[in-house]
């Protein structure tokens, strides 16, 4: 994928959902992961032609794994943009202290605790996030088979106890374009020891395996998420 093609992603997400104002202070969640690095990009990109200007500042939260964040740093500086890490304890909390099990609710929740905090008190109103149209399908399929309910994530959210906004504009790109685009940036190693062992690897492996026998499949799922006029549910 080209930076180009990114953009255009991007700017169809903003323009569509209305995620920018102009005087927006944006705080992107660095994790580190390719689709976070993605985004980054695509925001950096975006701000140069925003008819809406806006700050935008990248933050990671170091949860305590010893990983080498170096790489990320060069970037922010490749991109002339302020990097931010925040420096926490959850790696400890969770796996000798707590020694969770199922640790990854946990660690979420504790990780953006950390990323409200610290945007709270620097002043950023809205939080940019990597989810993509993978996610997107697959949250779905998360919440029929677990939950028993339809519902996905918003692009925009509106946190009230932080009163942070939440947004997502990789929201109309897939994973497999984020991985092209992605190749030879900085990319953090996921240290973390249940990596590739939850609900929703069993997702995306699930999603696979039905496309490979209906290619257009992933197409149609997104589709139907996204466009309500394809709803047509059982009410009473």
């Amino acid at each position: 994928m080209t930076l180009q093609k990114l953009l255009s992603y991007v700017r169809r997400a903003c323009d569509e959902k209305k995620m920018i104002s102009a005087g927006d202070r944006i705080a992107v969640g660095l994790s580190g992961g390719k689709d976070s690095l993605t985004l980054l990009a695509g925001l950096a990109g975006f701000k140069r032609f925003s008819p809406a200007p806006f700050e935008l500042s990248a933050v990671t939260v170091d949860l305590g794994f010893g990983a080498d964040l170096g790489g990320l740093d060069a970037y922010c500086k490749q991109l002339e943009i302020p990097f931010h890490i925040v420096k926490t304890d959850i790696a400890e909390i969770i796996f000798n202290v707590r020694k969770e099990k199922n640790p990854c609710s946990l660690c979420s929740k504790m990780r953006r605790g950390a990323l409200n905090t610290f945007l709270n008190q620097n002043g950023y109103n809205k939080l940019a996030l990597g989810h993509h149209a993978d996610d997107l399908v697959e949250t779905f399929f998360l919440s029929l088979f677990y939950e028993g309910r339809l519902s996905v994530f918003s692009p925009v959210s509106f946190m009230d106890r932080s009163h942070i906004t939440l947004i997502r504009p990789l929201i109309y790109a897939y994973e497999k374009d984020i991985a092209a685009f992605s190749k030879g940036l900085p990319i953090v190693h996921n240290p973390c020891p249940v990596n590739h062992e939850t609900q929703r690897e069993y997702m995306k492996k699930l999603i696979v395996s039905i496309c490979k026998d209906i290619p257009f499949a992933k197409d149609r799922m997104l589709s139907a998420v996204t466009n309500p006029s394809r709803n047509n549910l059982w009410e009473e």
